[in-house]
């Protein structure tokens, strides 16, 4: 289990940063960076502010954060709260999903967040779109990623992550167009039985963060069991070979699949990781 707070501590070292969601536990976001700091080393800030329900951060909640980020040696990743809604109008943050998104960025800024996360509303271009619509959607997105970009002030520290609901292959023009870096969902890949890795290989000298989870019939954030060995065999060569230094956050909500999911991992780089005093 968890290491006390303040209590000497062992946590693995990976090439890269290993992350988990900050709503793992059912505790505060400063708690749970306290918590947490003992055995990652990145934490993704779940914020969300809907029906009521509001967990955005407040200056002293920042701080808290902050605090925890030096005690513990950890990054943030912010997941902004909605998929960005691709506005036809001329004012880009009318929209919900954006003024949101602006509030985050703009709240945790003095966090130097490892990156921002986000998703853009694809349903205009689910399997089946035609060629225009795809254009049309494009279009709108460079929009949207150059306003997002100017508000976190360096564009490569947002990571457009893909979903699984669309093919990822409608981001290419936005890479090409763009230095926003990539977050590779690699279990929304696995929920629709997709194979990773040609997107993978593609992205991965721009991939800032990636998301790893299991699926079990087409639910997904499951424990890394789930998995195939020989994929996740795969996966972790290719980190090694790639000497990979960003994010891997293993996205789980349960606390078993994140202690069985980390222990995966250390089985899986072997001499790649080591056991550090903190």
């Amino acid at each position: 289990m968890f290491a006390d707070h303040g209590a000497s501590f062992v946590k693995p070292h990976f090439p890269f940063r290993l992350g988990v969601p900050s709503c793992l536990y059912p505790i505060d976001l400063v708690s749970s960076a306290q918590k947490l700091g003992t055995v990652v080393d990145d934490v993704e800030l779940v914020l969300f502010d809907v029906d009521g329900l509001c967990n955005f951060p407040s200056p002293e909640v920042i701080e808290g954060l902050q605090a925890a980020a030096e005690a513990y040696d950890l990054t943030y990743t912010v997941h902004l709260p909605l998929d960005l809604i691709l506005s036809e109008g001329e004012d880009l943050w009318s929209n919900p999903s954006m003024e949101k998104a602006r509030r985050v960025i703009r709240m945790t800024r003095p966090l130097k967040p490892w990156a921002y996360v986000g998703h853009l509303d694809g349903v205009a271009v689910e399997d089946g779109a035609s060629a225009a619509t795809v254009t049309h959607w494009q279009d709108q997105a460079l929009r949207i990623l150059e306003a997002i970009g100017h508000e976190v002030e360096e564009m490569h520290l947002f990571a457009l992550e893909n979903l699984e609901n669309y093919n990822p292959e409608v981001f290419r023009p936005l890479f090409a167009q763009l230095p926003v870096s990539a977050c590779v969902d690699v279990g929304h890949f696995f929920k629709n039985e997709r194979d990773p890795f040609p997107y993978l290989h593609e992205r991965l000298a721009r991939t800032r963060v990636i998301h790893l989870h299991g699926s079990r019939d087409h639910h997904d954030h499951r424990g890394l069991d789930l998995v195939p060995e020989p994929v996740l065999v795969e996966l972790f060569e290719l980190l090694s070979a790639e000497d990979y230094r960003g994010v891997l956050t293993l996205e789980v909500f349960e606390q078993e699949h994140f202690l069985s999911g980390q222990d995966c991992i250390l089985s899986l780089m072997g001499e790649h990781c080591a056991l550090g005093i903190s």
